[in-house]
C-alpha cells in the first residue's frame, strides 16, 4: 500500500476521513466543507449515534466541490495520552473502506496538533489492517476484492516522512510473518521456510546459516530430530544473523522460535476437528523471522541473532513413540511421555546450540507451546516466563507500547520437580495442572548459568478467529513489533 504525507488535501476522487476528539467542536473540524455539508454531516453522525469513542466511524455522503464525497468521521476518544489510539483509528478506517470501491483514503489531521509519531501511527494502522492473503482465492466477486491501495495523511507534523521509514520496515516484518503463518503446510515446510527467509533477508545484509539433519545429528541434537522422524519433510535449523552494531565481537541478543510447520501431534495424535489450524504452530519462528526482517530493514544498531527450529510432527512407522528416551544436545536425557509436547523438544536443542555458538547474555524464545496458555490468558495476552526481572520488565514494557501484550507467569523449584522422570533426567510433560508453567520449566533446564532468559508462550495470540484493530481474521503478526521494540528501547548502541 502506498503511504504519503502532504500539507493539503489532494484533488480528484478519494474518501475523506476526519478524526475527532470527544471534546472537539464538530463544525470546526469540518471547516473545509460548505455549510450545507457540515450540517448534513452533523445530523447524520447524530443519527448514527456517533459518540466519538476511539476508532468508531460514522459514514456520510456530502457535496464537496460539486462532487459526492464519502466522508468518514472517526472518533479519537477522550484520552489524549493514549498513543495506541492512532493505530486503532487507521485500522478502523481501512476496515471500513478496504473493499468499498474506493482506491484512495485521505485522512486530514490538520488542526489536531498531533506530532509526527501520531500521524505515522495512523498510516501504520491503516496499512497493517489492509493485509490480506488472497493468493489461492480464484473466484472472489467484485465486491469481495480489495480496492484501497493508497493512504494520504494531510496536515502531519514535520518529520512524519522520515519516521515512516522505520515504521514501514516494521510493517514489512509483520507482513512477512503473517505470510509465513498463513501459508498451508504443503507450501511452507522446513526447507521452503528457509528458502523464503533467505530470499527476503540476504539482500538486506542478514547472514543466513542452515544446519541440515546430518549436521544436527553430528551435534547430538536428537531431541529436535526426534520430532521430525515421522515426516517426509527433513528438519532444519535456520540461523539469521544481523550485525548492526558494527562490532562483531559484541555479544548478540538471541531470539529462538519454535517452527513446527505442521503438528498432527505425532503418535499422540490430535483430534481431527480443527487440526488444519496447526499450520500456524510455527508462529514463534514466524515472529522471529519477521522481527529479523524489521530490525535489518531499519538498520538497527544492534547485533541480533534469530534461530528457528523447524520440523514437521507427523505419525509414521518411523515416528518416535510415547515412552521413548532421547538425548538432547546438552547431554540431558528426556523421556517422551507425549509426542504432542514436541515444541519444547525442538526448542531445547536450538537453545543449547545458540548458547554454545554465540554465548549470549540475553536469550528470548517464542513458541505456540501450550493450549494451557490459552486457558489461562485467552487471546488477549501472551505469557512471559523469565529468570530475570529486568528482562521481563523490558518485554512487558515493549508489549504495552506495541499492543503485543504480555502477562508474567511464575517458574520455580516447586514446578521443576513435576517433570522429573523415573528413568531419564526429565519427562517432556508434567501433570495437567499448570501445563504452560511446566513447559516453560522444561525449557529453563537448558538455559545456561548467567544467561538472562525469557520464554514467551504465544499460543493464543498468533492467530485470530475474529478481526482485530490491525488484522483481519487469521494471522496477526504477533511478536514482531514486540521484539523490534525490545531491541530499539534496550539494546541499540
Amino acid at each position: 500500500m502506498k503511504i504519503s504525507f502532504t500539507a493539503q488535501r489532494p484533488t480528484g476522487s478519494y474518501v475523506l476521513a476526519i478524526p475527532v476528539w470527544s471534546d472537539d467542536l464538530l463544525t470546526e473540524r469540518l471547516s473545509g466543507l460548505n455549510e450545507g455539508a457540515r450540517n448534513l454531516a452533523a445530523r447524520a453522525a447524530e443519527a448514527q449515534r456517533f459518540e466519538r469513542e476511539a476508532a468508531a466511524v460514522a459514514e456520510i455522503f456530502v457535496e464537496d466541490n460539486a462532487n459526492a464525497r464519502r466522508l468518514l468521521l472517526v472518533g479519537l476518544g477522550a484520552n489524549r495520552s493514549d498513543q495506541a489510539v492512532f493505530e486503532r483509528v487507521g485500522g478502523g478506517l481501512t476496515a471500513r473502506v478496504l473493499t468499498s470501491g474506493e482506491t484512495r483514503l485521505v485522512v486530514d489531521v490538520t488542526g489536531l496538533g498531533l506530532d509526527a509519531d501520531a500521524a505515522v501511527r495512523i498510516a501504520f494502522g491503516a496499512a497493517a489492517r489492509a493485509w490480506r492473503h488472497d493468493v489461492y482465492r480464484t473466484k472472489l466477486s467484485r465486491k469481495q476484492k480489495p480496492t484501497l491501495d493508497e493512504v494520504v495523511i494531510v496536515g502531519a507534523a514535520e518529520g512524519a516522512e522520515h519516521a515512516w521509514e522505520s515504521k514501514s520496515a516494521l510493517l514489512e516484518g509483520i507482513s512477512f510473518t503473517r505470510e509465513l503463518v498463513t501459508e498451508p503446510a504443503n507450501i511452507i515446510f522446513p526447507v521452503s521456510f528457509v528458502e523464503r527467509c533467505r530470499k527476503r533477508m540476504e539482500p538486506l545484509g542478514i547472514e543466513i546459516e542452515v544446519l541440515d539433519e546430518d549436521r544436527m545429528r553430528e551435534l547430538g541434537m536428537l531431541a529436535l530430530l526426534g520430532v521430525g522422524l515421522g515426516s517426509e519433510q527433513p528438519s532444519r535449523l535456520l540461523v539469521m544473523r544481523w550485525n548492526g552494531a558494527g562490532n562483531s565481537a559484541s555479544k548478540p541478543v538471541v531470539f529462538v522460535g519454535k517452527g513446527i510447520t505442521f503438528d498432527t501431534g505425532g503418535i499422540s495424535i490430535k483430534p481431527a476437528a480443527g487440526m488444519e489450524a496447526m499450520k500456524w504452530d510455527m508462529g514463534g519462528a514466524g515472529a522471529v523471522a519477521g522481527a529479523m526482517l524489521a530490525i535489518a530493514g531499519r538498520k538497527a544498531k544492534a547485533n541480533v541473532v534469530g534461530v528457528c527450529a523447524l520440523a514437521e510432527n507427523m505419525p509414521d512407522g518411523k515416528a518416535q513413540r510415547p515412552g521413548d528416551v532421547v538425548t538432547s544436545m546438552s547431554g540431558q536425557t528426556i523421556e517422551v511421555i507425549n509426542t504432542d509436547a514436541e515444541g519444547r523438544l525442538v526448542l531445547c536443542d536450538a537453545i543449547t546450540w545458540a548458547q554454545r555458538e554465540f554465548r549470549p547474555e540475553v536469550l528470548v524464545d517464542l513458541a505456540t507451546l501450550t493450549g494451557a496458555m490459552i486457558i489461562s490468558l485467552g487471546h488477549e495476552y501472551a505469557g512471559v516466563f523469565s529468570n530475570d526481572d529486568d528482562l521481563a520488565a523490558q518485554l512487558q514494557s515493549a508489549g504495552q507500547a506495541t499492543g503485543d501484550r504480555l502477562w508474567r507467569m511464575p517458574v520455580g523449584e516447586n514446578y521443576d520437580k513435576l517433570i522429573d522422570s523415573p528413568i531419564a533426567d526429565m519427562k517432556n510433560v508434567g501433570p495437567r495442572e499448570g501445563g504452560s508453567i511446566t513447559a516453560a520449566t522444561f525449557i529453563q533446564r537448558f538455559v545456561e548459568p548467567g544467561v538472562k532468559w525469557a520464554h514467551l508462550d504465544v499460543a493464543g495470540t498468533v492467530w485470530a478467529d475474529k478481526p482485530g484493530h490491525l488484522y483481519d481474521k487469521g494471522a496477526t503478526g504477533y511478536g514482531v513489533a514486540l521484539l523490534d521494540r525490545l531491541i530499539a528501547d534496550n539494546y541499540e548502541r
